[in-house]
């Protein structure tokens, strides 16, 4: 093995073929052993490196959220008011459309966590963490700013991405009726009767 480590791609480079191939074909064309003539390995040393298919597809998804996450700071820091920003987090969050690839990614790795170890679960909630303290922060700014109504931001933070994930897993399963632009503006009529401030 000593070989294979040596000649192997880099970690990211296997991500990134695996997000592009779930994106190309769909979650269920990708093997392990597909993947391995994506990057030039064979299936076993994939196993090796990875022990199963359900840590790639975790680490898939880690890789993935890493980058949304850098894109969700970009958005959440950039000048303009926090209603602004909150826009582009909706945005950011809801899926492009039916079997988006990182929506397909995520509702397979929350499939198949029914069977998974603690420490795989610690790393799902890590991820769902850091969308859920973003959220917070932004809610408390506009509400401190007096963009938004004076809601304890926490819990509006979970009720808003319960609406933003039932609405999501409709549009990445692609549900008739539930296509983004209607979901965005079911989003926006909630928040304006929620969250906006009446006279902003």
């Amino acid at each position: 093995m000593a070989g294979a480590r040596r000649n192997a791609p880099p970690r990211e480079e296997v991500l990134a073929a695996a997000m592009d191939m779930i994106a190309a074909r769909g979650l269920e064309k990708l093997t392990m052993a597909g993947l391995g003539r994506e990057v030039g390995m064979s299936s076993g040393h994939l196993l090796y490196y990875f022990h199963s298919k359900d840590e790639l597809l975790l680490q898939t998804l880690e890789w993935s959220e890493g980058r949304l996450g850098t894109e969700r700071g970009r958005l959440l820091t950039r000048p303009g008011t926090a209603r602004e920003r909150l826009a582009a987090y909706v945005d950011l969050y809801v899926p492009d459309g039916h079997r988006d690839p990182h929506w397909t990614l995520w509702l397979e790795v929350w499939n198949r966590s029914q069977n998974a170890d603690d420490d795989a679960r610690e790393r799902q909630a890590a991820i769902e963490g850091a969308w859920h303290r973003d959220l917070v922060a932004l809610i408390a700014e506009g509400v401190s700013r007096g963009e938004f109504r004076p809601v304890d931001a926490d819990r509006f933070a979970t009720r808003l991405r319960a609406l933003l994930d039932g609405f999501s897993l409709h549009v990445a399963i692609g549900l008739r009726g539930t296509d983004r632009d209607r979901v965005l503006a079911h989003v926006r009529e909630f928040l304006a009767g929620t969250l906006l401030a009446v006279d902003t």
